[in-house]
């Protein structure tokens, strides 16, 4: 019995333990189950990431074209230059020869062969000159890798508008910066092992996996009317000593935007080795007072709601008028002058008076309407709503103030883009940069297409401010040094000080502005140009309405728009041309 039951232990032990086994067997076999194939490509990934870096290249970005197809904004192949210091035998010597070449100290590249890493940058995107200089040594553990750089072949023109990538190819400013995303692409990478101390391997040399191009952007700029307007510009900026200038150029039509000048003039190609001021897209992230050209949407806004006529009368005080216990003045004293004149020869009194029968909150309500005080939602980083105060907040002198455009604040682009509403009929238009994105293959990713945000004013208002804007052409106006040859042109002038430092009242500088569209009775082009703190004579009729009248006339020319009468009397432009060597770098302007 004894030997039975001690048996009968045994088996029963054998058979827990072989149930056990079983047991542990089933989790190690689920457990093996869940690695090698539920968890499988987890692991995978986890063991790459151990066990391999991505040291990342520059990525190609797409390229940017202007509305003809023409190249604004490249990427070109260049060599970026590494090394492996346990390579490279004479450490010194290597040092002194890349240190000429480089322009870095001989001790700062030493520091950087002696590094006890196995793969070290030492410049990236070199230009050619550089790196056939290098290549020709020779050296052991020196070697090159192909990146993307981005290259603008036109230099300056339309640089602030196009901004500039850093040297990881990240889009920094301007359009550059605004469509990164879509641009920019996928980024190629080098392959580096690891061994289980996490040191750099590199058992199969360099190894790269290439970038994956960025969608391509087509603008609604065209390169030969943005190259005349910036030089139009300049050359207005350089006559009235200025310190600086703006236009923008519109289809009032749809609202393209067909150029947009700054003066001074940036280099992309540069990058950000200047100032930060000189980057910034002034027509959209600056704002001005704008003087008398405001004086426009005072009068279209009077007229829609039906509380003037184009005759009716004002008394202009022989320039000198009393309103909210502050005196308003007129540059030249006017006695009688119908609602017409009043925007002809420029009017302050009289443009006072028209505002006390608009009434502050109507009044109000049309600068809103007009798209002020907002942003226009145009495709570009940095835009500034400008600054008009509630009319509840307004003194009967504020309500003069701002009938002449002073004691508000606006934008370049604000102030065409209303122009523009009045030169189509009274619609205010979306204005817009970008007219299609498209994929490597030439697939239309997104197009734009014209936006109209709201009318504003009927198109029988919109006639008649269009008719008195073209008197302020006219002999005697104060815009008459904008006319163009052969066109009728609506416009108006603007003259405004500037706040003094520290916000109290006004200093001696100015700003001078003309804003206008012709043909008048068929607009093609809505023309803003901003000349800021000229010397001397400081009128916008001086100042910036002859860069306007060679601006508008070169532009129709090259639009092939011409008067019947005057098609063999209109100057030819001379537009942008250019040729030049990717590899080198070098453009020439024609």
């Amino acid at each position: 019995m004894v030997k039975l039951k001690i048996r009968s232990e045994i088996i029963k032990n054998i058979r827990l333990v072989g149930l056990a086994f079983l047991i542990l067997l089933v989790v190690v076999g689920f457990r093996a189950y869940t690695l090698q194939v539920l968890k499988s490509g987890e692991l995978i990934r986890r063991l790459d990431r151990q066990a391999k870096k991505k040291v990342p290249l520059s990525n190609r970005r797409g390229t940017i074209y202007d509305c003809t197809g023409a190249e604004l904004a490249v990427s070109v192949d260049v060599d970026s230059l590494y090394v492996r210091p346990r390579l490279v035998r004479n450490k010194k010597d290597t040092a002194q020869k890349l240190s000429s070449i480089l322009g870095v100290s001989r001790d700062k590249i030493l520091s950087i062969i002696q590094s006890k890493q196995p793969f070290v940058w030492m410049k990236r995107q070199l230009s050619p000159d550089q790196s056939d200089k290098i290549r020709a040594f020779k050296i052991e553990g020196i070697g090159f890798i192909k990146e993307a750089q981005r290259f603008y072949p036109n230099r300056e023109i339309a640089g602030q508008l196009l901004g500039f990538v850093g040297v990881d190819s990240q889009g920094l400013e301007g359009l550059e910066r605004e469509y990164d995303k879509e641009i920019r692409g996928r980024s190629g990478y080098l392959e580096v092992n690891r061994d289980a101390l996490g040191r750099e391997l590199f058992p199969e040399g360099i190894k790269t996996v290439d970038s994956i191009r960025g969608y391509d952007l087509t603008l609604t700029i065209d390169k030969n009317i943005q190259y005349l307007a910036e030089r139009e510009l300049q050359e207005a900026v350089l006559k009235a000593k200025a310190r600086g200038g703006l236009a923008v150029i519109m289809d009032p039509r749809t609202g393209a935007i067909l150029a947009l000048a700054v003066a001074p003039v940036f280099n992309p190609n540069q990058g950000n080795s200047g100032s930060g001021e000189i980057w910034k897209n002034r027509a959209v992230t600056d704002v001005f007072e704008p003087g008398s050209v405001f004086k426009t949407i005072l009068v279209g806004s009077a007229l829609e709601e039906g509380v003037v006529k184009p005759g009716d009368m004002y008394d202009c005080e022989n320039g000198s008028y009393h309103m909210g216990g502050k005196i308003i003045h007129d540059v030249h004293p006017h006695g009688l002058l119908c609602v017409t004149d009043v925007i002809k020869y420029s009017s302050n009194i009289g443009a006072s008076k028209i505002a006390q029968h608009l009434g502050k909150e109507r009044f109000y309500q049309y600068i809103c309407k007009f798209g002020f005080s907002q942003e226009t939602g145009i495709e570009f980083p940095g835009e500034v709503p400008g600054y008009v105060p509630p009319s509840a907040q307004w003194r009967d002198i504020n309500l003069g103030t701002i009938s002449f455009g002073q004691g508000i604040s606006v934008t370049a682009l604000q102030l065409v883009t209303a122009y523009a509403s009045i030169a189509n009929g009274g619609v205010l238009m979306r204005p817009y940069l970008v007219k299609k994105i498209k994929d490597e293959n030439g697939t239309v990713i997104q197009e734009t297409v014209p936006k109209a945000i709201r009318r504003v004013i009927s198109a029988q208002s919109a006639q008649a401010v269009t008719d008195m804007l073209k008197t302020v052409i006219q002999p005697g106006g104060t815009g008459h040094n904008a006319s163009v040859e052969g066109f009728e042109v609506a416009g108006k002038t603007g003259t405004a000080q500037k706040i003094a430092p520290g916000g109290k009242g006004y200093s001696d500088r100015s700003v001078s502005s003309f804003v206008g569209f012709v043909p008048a009775n068929d607009p093609r082009l809505a023309i803003v140009v901003v000349i800021d703190e000229p010397r001397g004579v400081t009128y916008g009729g001086v100042v910036a309405a002859p860069a306007f009248s060679r601006m508008a006339q070169q532009i129709l020319s090259y639009q092939h728009v011409y008067p019947e009468s005057t098609i063999q009397k209109l100057p030819q432009p001379r537009v942008w041309q250019e040729t030049h060597d990717l590899s080198a770098g070098k453009e020439r302007q024609g």
